[in-house]
């Protein structure tokens, strides 16, 4: 397996999200043809557990994705509630993700 990179400057997009009463921001960072390559997750405050985790899964979450594996991979690893509604901001992106085909 080998790691594509993305390119230098790419398409981006943005969104906020609420897990467990926590607004995170998440940014999707895109290759030329689409897929997303990367993805950031910031907390409510810097330095914060909440940011600190969701930065660190998001940062090994688009390793994953520049090695090709699609976020499907990650839907039965992610902690989640009783009626499947995913517990962390990571598992909420993933989920994004999957509903959109992305990846």
């Amino acid at each position: 397996m080998t790691r594509e990179f993305l390119p230098s400057r790419r398409a981006a997009a943005s969104f906020d999200f609420l897990v467990g009463g926590i607004c995170y921001t998440a940014t999707l960072g895109y290759f030329d043809d689409g897929r997303v390559g990367e993805v950031f997750v910031d907390g409510p405050k810097s330095g914060s557990d909440a940011e600190t985790n969701g930065s660190d899964a998001a940062a090994i979450l688009s390793v994953a994705l520049q090695y090709g594996v699609p976020p499907e991979a990650f839907t039965r690893s992610m902690q989640r509630d009783s009626e499947g509604r995913p517990l962390g901001p990571i598992g909420v992106v993933v989920d994004l993700l999957v509903a959109r085909g992305e990846g």
